[in-house]
């Protein structure tokens, strides 16, 4: 899987950025969406226009880890990986039984922004399972994106040349996008546009940078930590529909 935000919808940290990187321009003539349809023939391009874009294949994919892609109304969502509690989600949040992984991690960000109150970190703690999924919301340009606790579905993510936030399952294309500028996404965590990086694991605490080395010496990318000393202060999830029952404990 492949995902491109404009750092308007979700700017990459600079922690990520290295100092000897030879990243590209990703977005620029859709040189990186070109490079992952030579390396995945077949797969499918999502254009998001000035927001970014999104790109799958079933291809070279672990058959118990599977790549899904929906859309519904103004949501898009990228999911890789299983969830075994499908059967209480889908009651939780009132789906039909044809619903999977992808329409429920759809549904749950829906319920997340109209119809809280649920702190963002319990929605994603209540998905047990091995996972990463990548969501964009065309309605308020957001993104939320988060990892499973075990780090079971490989994801990366990174910056290119022009600080805009890349996301992959495949190094490779990482490498091609944003030479040493990535590092794995942190396990147990989740990304949303206004709140930046959060753990759902420890959902008061900082996750801060420890910068990574790779075996030439050089600095690549950083490692983000759960940091057991300092707490997060909340900030809200841009949202759509009524203001009621609203919590912005994010």
């Amino acid at each position: 899987m492949l995902a491109v935000f404009d750092k308007s919808v979700a700017k990459s940290p600079e922690a990520l950025r290295s100092p000897a990187s030879d990243s590209v321009w990703a977005l620029k003539d859709g040189i990186l969406a070109r490079h992952f349809s030579s390396v995945y023939p077949g797969s499918v391009i999502v254009n998001l226009g000035s927001a970014g874009l999104l790109a799958y294949s079933v291809e070279k994919q672990n058959p118990l880890l599977p790549r899904l892609f929906a859309v519904v109304d103004d949501i898009f969502c990228l999911f890789q990986g299983h969830i075994e509690n499908v059967a209480q989600l889908k009651q939780q949040y009132g789906l039909n039984k044809a619903a999977n992984e992808v329409s429920i991690v759809i549904e749950a960000y829906r319920t997340l922004r109209d119809r809280g109150p649920y702190p963002v970190d319990q929605v994603v703690r209540d998905i047990q399972g091995k996972f990463v999924f990548v969501l964009y919301d065309s309605s308020s340009k957001t993104a939320f994106l988060a990892s499973d606790a075990d780090g079971s579905v490989p994801f990366h993510w990174g910056t290119d040349s022009e600080g805009q936030l890349v996301l992959s399952d495949d190094v490779e294309i990482m490498k091609k996008g944003c030479g040493k500028s990535f590092a794995p996404f942190p396990t147990g965590c989740f990304f949303t546009t206004s709140g930046g990086l959060r753990s759902f694991e420890h959902p008061l605490n900082e996750v801060k940078p420890v910068p990574r080395v790779d075996s030439s010496g050089h600095v690549c990318g950083a490692d983000f930590k759960v940091d057991e000393e300092a707490r997060k202060e909340s900030s809200g999830m841009p949202r759509v529909g009524s203001a009621a029952n609203w919590s912005t404990d994010y």
